[in-house]
């Protein structure tokens, strides 16, 4: 048999080739790691749903509806004017129809979850009879109201009454509905900071 001998410059470049293509071969066949799958952490839920996460909520009972700042706390509470109460007395009347009493307990007990908020109550008549008259049943009215609250658990400190007599008569259709939409307290609760948290109305019920 004829042996071929090969060159020693061939030798070297034929096994350099063949050790760049085990390195590739080696590169290949070896696979990058997953990465790290971050652990959902508690703090980052919202419990009250308020928007504003566990890890930064200050507040984390927050009343439905309200409107929280950037730490979840209640700015002031959103009410509906379907929410609005229309309490109304009988003419001459200081007498709350027992019908609406419920509804004076629920305002008190929003003062109570709110205990730094104070209400005012101010009171009407319709424009009937006598202006001084009118204006000391405004303010029976209002007392009555104040009160009922009182007796329901809210401090006194904590109630303005003001009388307003047949001042500021609530425009109606005819005279007739005037006079009963009139016959009314309203009143306004605030915060400590003077934020609007609730509105209601305490009006008076026309005689039968």
């Amino acid at each position: 048999m004829l042996l071929t001998r090969q060159h020693p410059a061939s030798t070297r470049l034929i096994n350099a080739i063949l050790l760049i293509v085990a390195l590739l071969g080696s590169g290949c066949s070896t696979e990058a790691e997953p990465p790290p799958i971050a652990s959902q952490s508690r703090d980052l839920l919202d419990d009250d749903n308020d928007g504003v996460i566990n890890a930064r909520d200050k507040c984390a009972a927050t009343p439905h509806q309200a409107i929280v700042d950037n730490d979840g706390c209640p700015t002031f509470v959103k009410r509906n004017e379907a929410n609005d109460l229309h309490i109304l007395f009988a003419n001459d009347s200081t007498v709350i129809p027992d019908k609406f009493l419920s509804e004076i307990s629920r305002m008190a007990a929003f003062l109570s979850q709110y205990p730094e908020a104070r209400i005012e109550l101010k009171g009407y008549a319709s424009p009937v009879g006598g202006h001084d008259y009118n204006l000391d049943l405004s303010k029976r009215r209002a007392e009555v109201v104040r009160r009922h609250l009182i007796n329901l658990g809210v401090a006194p400190k904590r109630i303005i009454t003001v009388g307003f007599g047949d001042n500021e008569p609530v425009a109606a259709a005819t005279p007739e509905q005037t006079n009963t939409l009139s016959r009314r307290v309203t009143a306004r609760v605030r915060g400590s900071q003077g934020q609007v948290l609730e509105e209601w109305t305490v009006f008076s019920l026309k005689a039968d």
